[in-house]
């Protein structure tokens, strides 16, 4: 195999240690990465030479570094990182990082962590990474056929209380109320900083099982808001890492509602967002299952809306009414109080909006207009950015019932809104709507709805 050019190099002591924690020698792990390769359609050929000058300092070029980690950590039962071999990501790499459903709490916890970590670490810069949905699916069977966590109360420093959750908590509900105003853009690599200092250092800390539940679960929500913020600022591979490891987390915490709120409401948008209508059925089918009789109306009706919205997308109409109908039954018995720490945060005028969403995909616009205007009139003053998202859906549907000068009137509002939010879902809704004012025979009108953001 081809290898990097030769360079002053040091013995790798990382690799190493990994393969002495896992009792491996060297033609134990060229056998194990030859394995990994061919799962990937790859044909290594490494045996304990190779091996042996990994352990000198030698690195494999392209995917290898990762099927090396990959194979360490198949064999340790947890997450190993390319950076914990000692070794880097070569060019077209993917990175493993936050992508596994570990087995395990501790494992789950250094995950996330080290996901927090890389993330950190780009200081701010954007990525367009952009993962296939197929790396939800694993997760999603392990988290409906997992049994219950053991508890693993920490014994680290400091030592954490209920006090301690209780600021965490309150740090979680200011950054979606600033997210909610101004957009993911000023606030993810707060929220990401965050995580990797502060939380980091709590979940290293020493705390009973009363504690080490509502730890996991305020860190699961936090986890679960910046994947939605990546969401927002166009990183879809981030928010699919993300996702994957606030669905571990409040599976250690033993909240099976917030655990399908994740999968229907991030997962399964995240598939229609790369266009996987079909995985967007089945994310939202298997949440449903797992949230089966765990008394949360309101996540049962997320679950039932984010199926409608795929078969909405797939133009399947029946399947899609069936569903819509299926949330509606159950926002109608949501009550405002059966999510008191807020680690669900929807209510039912986002299920109407949903609604508003299906109907305009099976090109109904009356009803698309009546549950656009419904969710928009219920929507808070502080949500900022989900009311411009309601005003440029509803903009849309009026462009669909043939009420052009409505619909431009609409979403010139939501561009008045739009000043100082920092909001790549918004941009990408606006750049949808004057698209189709522009094939309406309106291009200056779109020109000017486009400039408006700008001139912020």
């Amino acid at each position: 195999m081809a290898v990097r050019p030769r360079a002053a190099r040091e013995a790798n002591e990382r690799l190493r240690a990994v393969m002495e924690e896992a009792g491996c020698s060297n033609t134990g792990l060229a056998r194990r990465v030859n394995v990994c390769g061919a799962e990937q359609g790859l044909n290594l050929r490494y045996d304990k030479t190779s091996v042996a000058r990994w352990l000198r300092g030698q690195q494999p070029r392209g995917r290898a570094p990762a099927i090396i980690a990959q194979a360490l950590g198949r064999k340790l039962g947890r997450m190993v990182t390319v950076d914990e071999i000692g070794m880097t990501s070569g060019p077209g790499a993917t990175s493993t990082v936050g992508l596994r459903f570990e087995p395990t709490v501790t494992g789950a916890l250094r995950q996330a962590r080290a996901l927090w970590r890389s993330d950190a670490d780009r200081t701010g810069a954007v990525t367009g990474e952009r993962l296939s949905t197929s790396v939800l699916v694993q997760p999603s069977r392990d988290w409906l056929i997992a049994g219950q966590d053991p508890v693993v109360p920490g014994a680290g420093s400091p030592r954490v209380g209920t006090a301690d959750v209780a600021v965490v908590r309150a740090t979680a509900a200011a950054f979606a109320d600033l997210d909610h105003r101004f957009g993911s853009g000023h606030v993810r690599p707060v929220v990401v900083h965050y995580l990797d200092s502060v939380v980091s250092g709590l979940l290293g800390g020493s705390y009973d099982e009363p504690v080490a539940r509502q730890l996991l679960a305020v860190t699961a929500r936090l986890t679960e808001l910046a994947a939605s913020m990546a969401i927002d600022t166009g990183q879809t591979g981030f928010a699919q890492r993300y996702y994957i490891q606030a669905l571990r987390l409040t599976q250690a915490a033993h909240d099976r509602g917030m655990g399908g709120y994740v999968m229907a409401w991030g997962m399964s948008r995240v598939a229609l967002l790369l266009g996987s209508p079909r995985e967007a059925v089945q994310l939202a089918r298997v949440a449903r299952e797992g949230v089966r009789g765990c008394g949360r109306p309101i996540v049962e009706a997320v679950c039932h809306v984010a199926e409608a919205r795929g078969h909405a997308v797939l133009g399947d109409a029946r399947a899609c009414e069936k569903a819509m109908g299926k949330a509606v039954e159950a926002t109608e018995h949501a009550v405002p109080d059966d999510d008191p720490h807020g680690s669900t945060p929807v209510d039912s005028a986002y299920v109407v909006e949903e609604l508003a969403r299906c109907a305009r995909d099976l090109n109904q616009p009356a009803s698309a207009v009546r549950w656009a205007r419904q969710a928009l009139q219920a929507c808070p003053a502080g949500r900022v950015r989900r009311r411009a998202l309601r005003l440029l859906l509803l903009a849309s549907a009026q462009l669909q019932s043939g009420e052009v000068d409505q619909g431009y009137g609409t979403a010139t509002r939501a561009v008045e809104v739009l000043r100082g939010v920092h909001s790549a879902q918004c941009a990408r809704d606006l750049e949808d709507f004057c698209g189709r004012l522009e094939a309406l025979g309106r291009p200056e009108a779109a020109r000017e709805l486009l400039a408006g953001p700008a001139r912020r």
